[in-house]
C-alpha cells in the first residue's frame, strides 16, 4: 500500500506499507520517499510507475519506478505549469498524464497535459488550459479558477475538469494527435456557490456523481457524448446539521453497486448510497463517522472487504471492515499513525 502525504511533522512523503487484504491489516512500514508534498498518486497500468503531484507553490510531477521487492526509487520530474496540483489521471491510451492545478496562491488554476513515452517517463507539458474566472459567488475560496480533478469517461474521448472556483465542469474532447489535444466540447454548470470538486463515472459511463465541496453536496448525473445531465441532488450532512460541510472524495464500489463520499469540516463522515443501476439515482444507506478530521481521501481495499481512510487532520490512517454484500461500513479495525495522509495506492508483489 503506497501513501501519499502532506510532508509535516513525521511525514516523509511517499510511505510504502505492507498491507494484508485476507486479514485486512496494516503491516510493516518498509520505506518512506522523501519528496515534497505527494498529495496525489498514480500508478502505471503495468503498476511498475508510479506518478505523483507534488502540491507547492511551483508544483511539479514526479514519477517513480518501482522494483521486484516494490520498493520506490525517485526518476524524473516535471514542472506542472501551475501552483499546488491536486490530482492527476492518465488518458485511457497512456499518452498523456491530465494534471490539475488547483491554485492556491494568486495564479489562476491550470489544466496541464503532460506527455507519456512509451517507457512510461514524463515530458515536458505540452498543452494547458488556463481556468481564470471565477464565479466570487466566495470572494474568498472562488476569485478565480481552481482545477480540483480530472477525469476521463470510460470511453477515453472526453476529459473532465472539475473547477472549484468557476462552478463549472469543463469538457474537453481528447484528441491525442491533434495539435493542442484538448478540443472544447461543452461543460456543466453547476449550483453557484457549490463549488465542484470530484467527479467518478458508472463502468458504462451512463451516469456520473459528483461531490460539491463548498455546499456539501452530492451530484448524480446522466452522461451522454460529453454532455452532463442533472439527476438528483443530495446534501451530504444530515437533516438539522448547522456546523461546516466540504464535501470531499467519492468513490464506487467495483461492482458499482454502491457509492461513497466523505462530508469533512465539521461533518467528517462517509455517506453510503444504494445505485440504481437503470436510472443511476442515489438512495441514502449509511452514514458512518470516520473517526478522526479532515479526511482527505479513502479507499476500498482491493477485496472490497476493507476500507480506508486518510484522515488529514488528525494524522492517521483508520481501517474499517465493509460488507461486500450489502455495502456498509462495520467496525473499526485498526489506526496507523501517519503525518497528513493525502492518498492511497495499492499495488500486488510479485
Amino acid at each position: 500500500m503506497l501513501v501519499g502525504t502532506y510532508t509535516a511533522g513525521s511525514s516523509a512523503g511517499i510511505q510504502v506499507f505492507d498491507f494484508d487484504d485476507r486479514a485486512g491489516h496494516i503491516g510493516e512500514r518498509r520505506q518512506e520517499v522523501p519528496c515534497s508534498n505527494p498529495s496525489w498518486l498514480v500508478l502505471s497500468p503495468s503498476a511498475d510507475l508510479l506518478y505523483a503531484v507534488h502540491e507547492d507553490s511551483e508544483g511539479r510531477v514526479g514519477c517513480f519506478r518501482r522494483d521486484a521487492s516494490g520498493r520506490l526509487e525517485a526518476c524524473e520530474s516535471q514542472p506542472s505549469e501551475g501552483d499546488h496540483p491536486t490530482h492527476a489521471s492518465l488518458a485511457a491510451d497512456g499518452r498523456h498524464l491530465f494534471v490539475a492545478n488547483y491554485a492556491a496562491d494568486r495564479e489562476p488554476g491550470v489544466l496541464s497535459v503532460l506527455p507519456v513515452t512509451a517507457e512510461g517517463a514524463l515530458l515536458r507539458a505540452r498543452h494547458k488550459q488556463i481556468h481564470a474566472r471565477g464565479s466570487a459567488i466566495d470572494p474568498e475560496r472562488q476569485a478565480h479558477g481552481h482545477v480540483h480533478c480530472v477525469v476521463s469517461d470510460p470511453s477515453g474521448r472526453y476529459l473532465f475538469a472539475c473547477d472549484l472556483g468557476a462552478d463549472e465542469v469543463v469538457v474537453h474532447r481528447y484528441q491525442p494527435d491533434t495539435e493542442p489535444p484538448l478540443q472544447p466540447a461543452s461543460y456543466f454548470e453547476a449550483p453557484p456557490g457549490s463549488g465542484p470538486r470530484h467527479l467518478v463515472f458508472s463502468q458504462d459511463g451512463r451516469f456520473a456523481y459528483l461531490t460539491l465541496e463548498l455546499s456539501g453536496e452530492l451530484l448524480a448525473l446522466a452522461h451522454a457524448e460529453g454532455v452532463l445531465t442533472p439527476l438528483q441532488r443530495l446534501r451530504l450532512a444530515p437533516d438539522g446539521f448547522q456546523g461546516k460541510v466540504a464535501a470531499g472524495a467519492l468513490h464506487l464500489s467495483a461492482d458499482g453497486r454502491f457509492l461513497y463520499a466523505v462530508d469533512r469540516g465539521e461533518h467528517n463522515h462517509l455517506v453510503v448510497y444504494r445505485v440504481d443501476p437503470d436510472a443511476g439515482r442515489l438512495d441514502l444507506l449509511q452514514r458512518r463517522s470516520c473517526e478522526g478530521q479532515e479526511p482527505r481521501e479513502f479507499a476500498l481495499s482491493p477485496s472490497g472487504r476493507f476500507l480506508l481512510v486518510a484522515n488529514q487532520g488528525s494524522d492517521c490512517i483508520r481501517l474499517f471492515e465493509r460488507d461486500p454484500h450489502d455495502g456498509r461500513i462495520g467496525a473499526l479495525l485498526q489506526t496507523v499513525s501517519v503525518g497528513a495522509p493525502s492518498d492511497f495506492v495499492f499495488v500486488s508483489l510479485p
